[in-house]
């Protein structure tokens, strides 16, 4: 979901204006025009040109209903099998220009080591390969990983970034596939990071030495630990004890957890550093969705979703809910057209700032609305269709119709770019993609489908996808980030398929996208190791509506 890592021309871009000014009213209409087309589908009704509405026979109605499914049907086919496409591009770019290397760097045709060696992109790839049935560059991944990964590097590895890839990587292809070399890699790399949580509270320190194993934290941060990159390890670690049946992991990653209760703040809402020799926050450091902050309050709700919401895990639940109180305290809505957004907090100040990356949030929300009570739901769901529709116009206010990193509501204006760099994040498509499948409302797919165009258009080149260093130029970067595959593409990919392919019920996504098996938890019998259901293998020439 997330991670850490001025345009004036007022919404010119955007069209029509009457709307803009009215978001909240927009998302009611789109919810009442799905819901229509929903009672004219049950009733057998056709919605075309609006002139063939409960007209014929019912043997006529039933056929125009099949016709219109089957022509929704086509357009998701289409539309996944271009995604699919763009994945095979970016992979097989991958493959010709850096082959084992971490990361491609498209326009100059060759690959970077930028997280020591681990072959980042590699592992990043292998659940959306699995996922998209690409089967040959699966296994030509599989047996890369079997031979030639190597973990003994004398390496100052980022411990949250190596979780959210490498290790969520590893252990999302093992729950796939059932393949045990994927669990095995998993153990070893996982290994090598726990030295980083022996510190006085067990808040980890956020950098290690992957073959020495001395831990320290950056010296930007003054020696604090990052809230994020502490708070985003558990789903990984539980599910490796689970796997594994060894507690050491488990037990690592929930002590964080333990010693964040013990100062929770009222409104939830925890600073970006964290002192991990006392545990105690920096009240001087900013609060935030985005950057260092975002990824801790997505693994609160996950957590509790990994666990099957039992009891076990209720307090994750609970914390969550405190943090969503404060995060209403956040939001402001611009006096022009009336876009909601998520401040950041400092002290007592607030900045009318939102990071892109905060636009997780609107799925985050959809994710655990439906367990509170109707009238919180419908609360919680409105907002997430609110800030959706915001993050959406990140992309659609630019030039290039792709998003900024970060954008600034200054005296209740509308947005303006800050940062201007876009470097092919998923947070937008990911919570699009979560409002259709909890909502059932095509508009999300469009939306999709209009950013996926953009990035066709601005960022594919022969040899890759590159960001853009400047979103109202559309000047290219150099870099192909490891997360457009693992991400971006495979919630493009999942907006575009049945809601049963990867279903909810039965899997939960790290912040790296990397789905991984929901398992009951008790008392005492969270490490016995965990039999895998080995997910069906999907044919690489099929569409997969009919195998899910």
């Amino acid at each position: 979901m997330a991670r850490r890592g001025s345009s004036s021309g007022r919404w010119r871009h955007l069209h029509p204006g009457y709307y803009m000014k009215r978001p909240a009213e927009v998302s009611r209409l789109y919810d009442e025009l799905n819901e229509l087309q929903h009672q004219l589908r049950e009733v057998g009704g056709h919605l075309g040109d609006g002139t063939e509405i409960l007209s014929g026979t019912k043997e006529e109605m039933a056929k125009n209903n099949n016709v219109w499914k089957a022509e929704i049907d086509l357009v998701n086919s289409q539309r996944r099998e271009k995604v699919k496409e763009a994945m095979l591009h970016a992979w097989n770019s991958y493959v010709k220009y850096a082959w084992g290397q971490d990361e491609l760097q498209p326009q100059s045709m060759n690959g970077v080591n930028s997280f020591g060696g681990l072959g980042a992109t590699l592992v990043d790839s292998l659940d959306t390969l699995y996922i998209m049935g690409l089967e040959d560059e699966f296994q030509k991944a599989r047996e890369w990983i079997a031979t030639s990964l190597d973990f003994n590097k004398d390496y100052e590895a980022s411990v949250f970034e190596t979780t959210i890839r490498v290790v969520g990587g590893l252990l999302s292809a093992y729950d796939l596939s059932g393949d045990k070399i994927f669990l095995e890699k998993a153990r070893d790399i996982a290994d090598r990071l726990l030295p980083a949580w022996d510190t006085p509270t067990g808040i980890p320190y956020n950098r290690i030495n992957l073959a020495h194993g001395h831990a320290h934290n950056f010296g930007w941060t003054g020696g604090q630990s990052i809230l994020a990159d502490s708070g985003t390890e558990q789903l990984e670690f539980i599910a490796l004890s689970q796997r594994t049946g060894d507690p050491r992991y488990q037990q690592k990653a929930e002590k964080v957890i333990t010693q964040l209760q013990k100062t929770y703040p009222s409104d939830g809402l925890l600073p970006i550093y964290i002192n991990p020799h006392s545990g105690v926050a920096a009240s001087s450091s900013s609060i935030t969705f985005g950057a260092m902050g975002d990824s801790y309050y997505e693994y609160l709700l996950k957590v509790w979703i990994q666990g099957n919401k039992t009891g076990t895990v209720k307090h994750y639940r609970e914390m969550w809910e405190i943090s969503m109180e404060g995060l209403l305290s956040l939001i402001r809505k611009t006096t022009q057209s009336s876009l909601s957004y998520i401040c950041e907090k400092t002290g007592d100040s607030l900045s009318n700032k939102m990071d892109e990356l905060a636009c997780f949030v609107p799925g985050m929300l959809v994710l655990g609305s439906s367990d509170y009570d109707p009238e919180k739901a419908e609360k919680f769901l409105s907002l997430a269709k609110e800030l959706a529709w915001t993050c959406y116009n990140f992309y659609q206010s630019t030039p290039t119709k792709l998003a900024g990193e970060n954008y600034y509501f200054n005296g209740g204006e509308d947005m303006n770019v800050g940062t201007s760099w876009n470097i092919l994040r998923p947070e937008t498509v990911e919570s699009l993609m979560y409002l259709w499948r909890f909502t059932g409302n095509k508009t999300y797919q469009d939306w999709g489908w209009n950013i996926f165009q953009a990035f066709e258009k601005n960022c594919r080149i022969d040899s890759g996808y590159v960001g853009l260093r400047d979103v109202k130029t559309g000047e290219k970067d150099n870099m192909m980030q490891s997360f457009f595959l693992a991400e971006t593409l495979k919630y493009l990919y999942l907006l575009f398929s049945p809601p049963s392919l990867i279903s909810f019920d039965e899997w939960v996504f790290n912040t790296e996208a990397h789905p991984l098996r929901i398992v009951t938890r008790k008392d005492g019998q969270d490490t016995e190791p965990t039999r895998i259901s080995v997910a069906k293998p999907l044919g690489r020439k099929q569409g997969n509506e009919e195998q899910n």
